[in-house]
């Protein structure tokens, strides 16, 4: 018996939308699928004390081993999918359906010579079209009483569709034209077959000619005064609408297609996807993955199809040549189907959909085409239930991205491993209570800066994030940069530690009203310093903490292609499992320094390329350049001017008055001559 403390989720984690969530026992196998209008207060209920709970629930729980949910986006698309997921799963522990009855559907038997249109409910027969389910059976009673002013296909069983034929007198039905009698041949058989045809068209989702035509009868007999037909009408129009309105989980009887959504932030993403088939939400699949490289939605998708579809085509050919027995070949030898063949069509559907487009889309069509054997699109829906889907499937990507974050940054359990792990792994003996990691940014040399960022327990405190610009020599490349930024920011370090040690330590009675002082900012040494990148970067960060005398920080290296962990004066790095949660962490923080280098690297590289001459005049700040151009108009004008004149600007003395205008003829006499690059012709 399992403990439902063991796998309570966190209430935060839950959202507070509707949807339907499913428990599952230990084997994987689903036991109970519920609905709510309220994902976070119907869980929280089953967590209550056991002896509290009732009998049934209190079984249920304790059966359980673990508990998942979908967000949809009404009341009416959970109970849909509810009753799609008992009718898969068939849950042991739900008992709405013991009377083995099911929700409705418009059933017309298309498999018969005379179609008949009739609301029917339990399995379905081979050849006949279904639509639906819908919620009320007496919608789509009224509904089929409507269209039969429209479609009047014939809806008498076959007992009384003989006996009419036998007497040559219709129905009541064919009396007040809501069936077009072809019992007594007033239509024949062949146009009765078309009209059933036109029939399931409009039940297909071409409704809407068919509802403005019963709204200009309903005009019409409203101009005409002739008040009853018109309330008929509006009542149809009424019942048409109830019956197809439209949702999320029920789509076209004849759309197959995979949804698949994308959610991501820097370092994860997380994709939902909906199988739907003949309208029908009839699986979802999720996966959270690691962005190692710098891929973006589209390339994330690209990928993520080629694994699902060729793991699934592989895995399917391969079950089929060892399940399916020898058949005869015409010559009398004996083969297996191929791949090919043994590949099932509805593995891969007509119509894949995407949250955004995807890389090279075009090849991946055509590499879905072959392995259908027929024609695959690829599309971003744009309007409509499709689109109303796609955000329903969206919605559960962020809210899997949002719980698997939570669940790995938030456990402290997870942390803990995570950190022994590491430690143990590295061999450093004293725990990892803080990590700094450090990244260097640049475009072919130029604009190079560098980022360090904190993680303290195993989380970040981005309030002691630090930015690093790095110019002259130390810009050369990447190792003399490290040095740069490992010397100025340990440097730092031993200045404010000897302050403290020179200032003696602070003993007695404090004044609650005292002032608090300032925590130095790099008061706190970390105890493992990471790099991003290999030997020649962790050779660098060693060497400027010899420098400085620091010997109680241990630093490492993850290099990106292989994920290898460099200790210094190591020849072999250290490989960590890929499931391994110190190197998750690791990962972690190194994409974070990463990201956040990237920004700051754009952000300086923008500022470099609007630089103006005002920003290399000295003694000059930001207030001064705005009262310069607002005296003078332009920079071209201040050139030309004389120092009397620089001097009348407010704030401007004799003497900076003189080094602006010495400091801009300079910068004449320095430039360059401008050229014509057509004629050679020097300007002036």
């Amino acid at each position: 018996m399992a403990d439902p403390e063991s796998y309570r989720p966190a209430r935060q984690d839950i959202p507070t939308a509707p949807g339907v969530y499913r428990f599952r026992d230990e084997y994987g196998r689903v036991v109970y699928v519920g609905k709510a209008k309220n994902l976070r207060n119907r869980l929280s209920s089953y967590f209550a004390p056991l002896h509290a709970l009732s009998p049934k629930t209190r079984a249920m729980v304790t059966t359980a081993a673990g508990v998942e949910w979908t967000v949809v986006g009404s009341e009416l698309e959970s109970l849909q999918l509810e009753y799609t997921w008992i009718k898969e799963f068939r849950p042991r522990f739900n008992i709405a359906y013991r009377d083995d009855k099911s929700y409705p559907y418009l059933a017309v038997t298309m498999s018969e010579s005379v179609p008949r249109a009739q609301v029917v409910r339990g399995e379905k027969k081979k050849g006949n079209r279904y639509f639906g389910p819908y919620s009320q059976a007496w919608a789509i009673r009224e509904t089929l009483d409507a269209l039969l002013r429209v479609f009047p296909v014939r809806t008498c069983s076959k007992g009384v569709y003989r006996r009419a034929e036998q007497s040559g007198r219709p129905c009541l039905l064919g009396y007040i034209d809501k069936c077009s009698a072809p019992c007594v041949g007033r239509i024949s058989a062949e146009d009765h077959y078309a009209l059933a045809e036109d029939l399931c068209r409009f039940m297909a989702g071409h409704a809407t000619p068919f509802i403005k035509e019963l709204q200009r009868q309903m005009q019409d007999a409203a101009a005409a005064m002739d008040f009853e037909t018109a309330a008929a009408r509006r009542d149809d129009i009424a019942a048409l609408e109830k019956a197809f309105e439209r949702n999320a989980v029920v789509l076209s009887d004849s759309t197959d297609a995979d949804f698949f959504a994308l959610a991501e932030d820097e370092l994860e993403a997380a994709v939902q996807v909906f199988h739907v088939r003949g309208g029908r939400i009839r699986g979802q699949r999720g996966w959270v993955t690691e962005k190692v490289e710098e891929a973006d939605g589209g390339r994330l998708l690209e990928q993520l199809l080629e694994q699902v579809y060729g793991d699934t085509a592989t895995d399917a050919a391969e079950s089929a040549e060892a399940a399916a027995p020898p058949s005869p070949s015409p010559g009398g030898s004996k083969h297996r189907p191929s791949a090919e063949a043994a590949y099932r069509e509805d593995a891969i559907p007509r119509t894949v959909l995407l949250s955004e487009p995807a890389d090279s889309a075009d090849r991946l069509e055509e590499w879905l085409s072959g392995l259908r054997g027929s024609r695959v699109s690829i599309a971003v829906p744009q309007r409509g239930e499709k689109a109303h889907l796609m955000e329903t499937v969206q919605e559960n990507a962020r809210q899997a991205l949002k719980l698997h974050k939570s669940r790995r940054a938030g456990d402290i359990t997870t942390r803990s491993a995570s950190l022994q792990e590491l430690q143990e792994a590295l061999d450093i003996p004293v725990p990892l209570m803080r990590i700094e990691c450090y990244d260097i940014s640049h475009v072919q040399g130029t604009n190079v800066v560098a980022s360090m960022v904190v993680f303290e327990d195993g989380l970040p405190r981005k309030a002691e994030y630090r930015k690093f610009s790095v110019t002259g020599d130390a810009a050369r490349d990447d190792t003399a940069s490290m040095y740069d930024v490992i010397s100025r920011r340990f440097r730092r370090h031993l200045e404010e530690q000897a302050e403290r040690e020179a200032a003696g330590p602070r003993t007695g009675q404090v004044d609650a009203r005292a002032e608090v002082p300032e925590r130095a900012r790099f008061a706190y040494p970390p105890s493992l310093v990471v790099v991003d990148g290999g030997p020649p970067q962790v050779a660098a960060a060693a060497r400027a903490l010899a420098d400085l005398g620091i010997e109680d920080v241990h630093v490492v290296g993850l290099a990106k292609r292989l994920e290898e962990v460099w200790v210094p004066d190591d020849e072999f790095p250290v490989i960590l499992p890929r499931a391994s949660q110190g190197l998750y962490l690791l990962q972690r923080i190194r994409d974070e320094a990463h990201r956040f280098a990237i920004t700051f690297h754009r952000k300086k590289r923008s500022s470099a390329m609007t630089v103006s001459v005002l920003d290399e005049l000295p003694g000059v700040g930001p207030a001064k350049q705005k009262a310069l151009l607002k005296h003078f108009g332009s920079v071209k004008k201040l050139r030309a001017a004389r120092v009397e004149e620089i001097e009348q600007v407010p704030g401007f003395g004799r003497a900076l008055s003189e080094k602006v205008a010495a400091a801009l003829q300079a910068r004449d006499e320095d430039a360059a001559p401008a050229v014509n690059m057509t004629t050679g012709e020097v300007l002036t």
